[in-house]
Formats: structure tokens, sequence, C-alpha cells
């Protein structure tokens, strides 16, 4: 009997089935960091199918909150690879996404190779985040102009500063020791309105009830809710019910943090 171990035609269909799950695989790797970078379910999808057509395969592609689900089917021949991938955590990292859709152009065009997408990716991923102390302060200035948007004076733009500072390094502090995160919410709202709170608590200011107000809008998911109203109106209904439900859940989370300081403070 003659083996058809080593014969011409199953060493091609090995080498497709490799280079299929090379492309899956850096496909799903793609969607994932899209996904955790708070894209939405369209630009997952479009910069996806890109990619793939920039390689010529076509793509199938199932995508949930915390999960993608790619098929993809070589065109000439059509061997397929499929697989299920789990997404971390969502965040926001407007960089990496765009980043990703430019590396998805140049695929399409410049006919870049799986080498130079997975380079690529390496690159974006160890991309510098910017120093602490820097998001730190730049949330907290944005958040003392929202005070002073919403009619607050100069001692109420400091309580604000003071009070989004320590509410985001109590954020960031529970998110590194991983606590749940809409638990985390709760701590730094809880921190920021406390701080805010006492200012108004002995009448710190002409104004303070509008530090205490805009010391938790830097918690405001607006990232989630955008994503749910695009995910709606697309069509992806799921995804954008999900999205909306996680937004809310947060917003929920923020009103606790306030309720609870309202109660201990008695303001």
């Amino acid at each position: 009997m003659t083996s058809l171990k080593n014969t011409p035609e199953t060493l091609k269909i090995k080498t497709l089935n490799e280079d299929a799950q090379s492309v899956g695989n850096i496909l799903l790797e793609t969607g994932a960091m899209l996904m955790s970078s708070g894209a939405n379910s369209n630009r997952i999808r479009v910069t996806l199918e890109r990619i793939a057509n920039g390689l010529g395969y076509k793509t199938e592609l199932l995508i949930t909150h915390r999960a993608l689900m790619l098929t993809i089917i070589e065109k000439d021949q059509q061997h397929f690879f499929s697989r299920l991938k789990r997404t971390s955590p969502h965040g926001v990292n407007f960089r990496i996404v765009s980043g990703i859709s430019h590396m998805s152009w140049n695929v399409l065009e410049q006919n870049w190779t799986v080498a130079q997408i997975s380079e690529e990716l390496h690159r974006l991923k160890s991309l510098p985040h910017y120093p602490r102390l820097v998001i730190l302060g730049f949330v907290g200035l944005a958040g003392a102009a929202f005070c002073r948007i919403f009619g607050g004076g100069y001692v109420e733009m400091i309580v604000a500063f003071v009070a989004t500072v320590a509410g985001l390094f109590v954020r960031q502090e529970a998110i590194r020791v991983k606590f749940n995160p809409y638990l985390c919410v709760y701590f730094a709202a809880f921190t920021a309105s406390f701080i805010a709170g006492l200012a108004e608590h002995f009448q710190i200011g002409t104004q303070p009830d509008k530090a205490f107000a805009t010391s938790v809008l830097f918690l405001v998911p607006g990232v989630p809710l955008i994503n749910s109203v695009t995910d709606l109106l697309e069509g992806n209904i799921q995804n954008g019910l999900i999205r909306a439900i996680n937004g809310l859940m947060i917003a929920f989370s923020i009103a606790m943090g306030l309720f609870s300081v309202r109660m201990i403070l008695q303001i």
C-alpha cells in the first residue's frame, strides 16, 4: 500500500492549512486588540475583513462582548480555519485602534505578510503609555475645567481637581489589585465625591455643590455608550444592548458612590 504521508498533494494541503492557521491566529489577535481598546463591532468586522482580503482569504466573523469566533476560507483551495478567542476586559486606547486601521490598509495595498502584521502588532502593543502623573494631572485639570463650565469659582476648581485626582488614583489602584470593575468605579466615585462633599459640608467656597457635582464626571462611560448607540444603529443589536447595560451599570456604580457620601455627610 502506498503511503500518502509525503506526497506533493499532502504537503501542499499541509502548507495551506498552516498558512490558514497563521492567518486565523493573527486575525483573532488583531480583533481582540481592537475589542479591548474600545472599537465598535462594525470597525472590528471591517478591519478584519480588509486584512483577510489582503492576505487572500474570506472571513466569517461572530463578535460577542467577551469573545470572537472566526472562520477563514482560502479563496481558491477552500481550506478553512475556525477558532474562538476570548477577549480581555474593555478599555480605551485609540492609539491602538488607529494604528491597526492604518496597518489594515497597508496589508491591502502593499501586500504585507503575516510576519509583517505580527511585527506591527507587537510594536503597537509596546508603545509606551503616558506617565501616571501626567494622566492624573490632566484628568484633574479636566475635572477642574468642568467645574468652571458649570459655574464654579477658583476654590471650587481646586476642590474638584483634588477630588478628581484622588478618585482616579483609587480607581487605578483598585484595578491593579483586580477588584470587580464596577466596584472600582464605586470606590473612585465614593473617594472623589467624599472629598468634594467635605468641602460642601464645611462650606468651603461660595458654590461647593459645583465641585461635588463635577468631581465624578471623569467616570462617565462615554465610549461604551457611544459604541452602544453605534452598534444598535448598525444592526448589531446584541452587542449594542450589552454595551448599553455595561454603561448603565457603570452609571449605577457612580450613583451609588454619590448616594453613599450624601448619606454619610448628610448633605
